[in-house]
């Protein structure tokens, strides 16, 4: 077998099994120290638990993955919007930077309170709140990007007299990609973490409510294993954010960025 397909191989199989590790530890204690599935649901049970449940918690996963997935866009757009404003005019920066941190260090948990209050629509409350926590990292990394150019290539545009526009679309915007695919998968996790975290915040229930209402009416009604389910459509829902992010990462950077990180999926 060639090096290339044993490393590829590799890079699959040892993650894959330390997680088959783990998950049997997992079992083997909650058989063994007969713990009660209303303590500690082995994974068998929570397996089970998802297959029968999965029906009535498909609605809500997907009503989570569309706020993490419009917060996402929205981060995305302003963020980016936002560096580009920044990197043209300083007094823009200096005008509107300070609230771009405050928003970064103030805690969601602390602010979605008070966006449920004054935000009437429940769904925009919790699209804001998980567009508050994304919109960071896509900010910092773009602008940081934009920021990187070669300062040579800058001299050279100068040089040709390019315009502010070539610059940027020439220039600027290429040398931020790796930089802002960094700031990306960040916030894509940290949407999906705003979204159940402002959900949480809400205590909303009903139909139209996402993987965290499920978790709060499984655990008032101390049906554990149903709460550990929704609990695994969350985390599967990270890690497949992770995996697409990384996926276009690959697409995009392809071969000529060092940033395009082949060793960790």
């Amino acid at each position: 077998m060639p090096r290339s397909a044993r490393k590829d191989r590799g890079r699959w199989l040892v993650p894959l099994a330390s997680l088959l590790v783990a998950l049997g530890l997992w079992e083997a204690v909650v058989r063994f120290a007969g713990i009660p599935h209303y303590i500690l649901p082995a994974p068998s049970l929570v397996a089970a638990t998802l297959w029968t449940d999965f029906g009535s918690l498909l609605p809500s996963w997907w009503f989570t993955v569309k706020v993490t997935g419009l917060a996402l866009l929205l981060a995305v757009a302003g963020g980016v919007a936002l560096a580009v404003l920044f990197v043209l005019s300083r007094t823009a920066e200096r005008a509107l930077h300070p609230f771009a941190v405050v928003l970064q260090v103030t805690p969601i948990i602390a602010i979605a309170p008070l966006i449920l209050i004054y935000v009437s629509d429940t769904l925009a409350a919790l699209l804001l709140c998980a567009w508050i926590v994304a919109f960071f990292p896509i900010l910092a990394g773009t602008l940081a990007g934009l920021r990187a150019a070669d300062a040579n290539l800058r001299d050279l545009f100068r040089l040709h007299k390019a315009s502010r526009w070539q610059t940027l679309r020439l220039l600027l915007l290429p040398s931020a990609l790796p930089y802002f695919i960094a700031g990306l998968r960040v916030a894509g996790g940290l949407a999906l973490i705003g979204a159940v975290a402002a959900e949480f915040t809400a205590g909303a229930a009903g139909q139209q409510t996402g993987l965290a209402s499920r978790i709060l009416e499984a655990s008032f009604r101390t049906e554990i294993p149903r709460m550990f389910a929704a609990l695994v459509l969350v985390s599967a829902t990270g890690v497949a954010i992770h995996f697409a992010l990384g996926a276009l990462s690959r697409r995009l950077l392809g071969g000529w960025h060092e940033a395009n990180d082949k060793e960790f999926p």
